[in-house]
């Protein structure tokens, strides 16, 4: 089973196993200082979530074992809103993980009108495709912006965008 929850003191550990895994696609942060404060602000503020999965090693389901398996940062100054940070542990990549952040994210932060900003992967990074990250926004409803910088790795990056309705129900 999956829970999500709001991060809390602790959580930080859990946050650099899963930056660990997409270091190659995002490049250093387990190692950075910076990457750590971005955390702990997030955490303190409330605008940061945990996805945990609480199966045995010895499950069937493709989120074992029991831990972290999903974090995300968020950002709000309505009527603005951005993802900072989505990652999901690489084994329940394609389980609605990501899914079930972004839908509670978008139900403790976000109020409409207004609309949710993410830099994702550029079209020509590697990771585009292998993390799924481009279709998994466009599923969610966000379509492609203007390209922008870089990322620290040297991939491009594309901002996509959700326009959220006054009634957010309706996302």
């Amino acid at each position: 089973m999956i829970t999500i929850r709001p991060a809390r003191d602790g959580d930080l550990d859990g946050f650099l196993t899963l930056a660990a895994q997409v270091e190659h696609w995002f490049g250093p942060m387990v190692e950075e200082p910076g990457f750590h404060r971005a955390v702990e602000a997030h955490i303190r503020t409330g605008a940061a979530l945990i996805a945990e999965s609480t199966e045995p090693a010895s499950s069937s389901s493709s989120c074992a074992p029991s831990g972290p398996v999903g974090g995300l940062l968020f950002g709000a100054d309505p009527p603005a809103y951005q993802v900072h940070w989505l990652v999901t542990a690489a084994h329940c990549r394609g389980a609605g993980v990501g899914r079930r952040l972004m839908a509670e994210a978008m139900l403790r932060y976000v109020s409409g009108p207004g609309t949710v900003e993410v830099v994702t992967f550029g079209p020509d990074h590697p990771g585009a495709v292998e993390s799924g990250a481009r279709a998994f926004y466009e599923k969610l409803g966000f379509a492609p912006g203007e390209p922008t910088a870089p990322g620290p790795e040297g991939g491009s990056r594309q901002i996509y965008r959700l326009d959220v309705p006054a009634d957010i129900r309706q996302v």
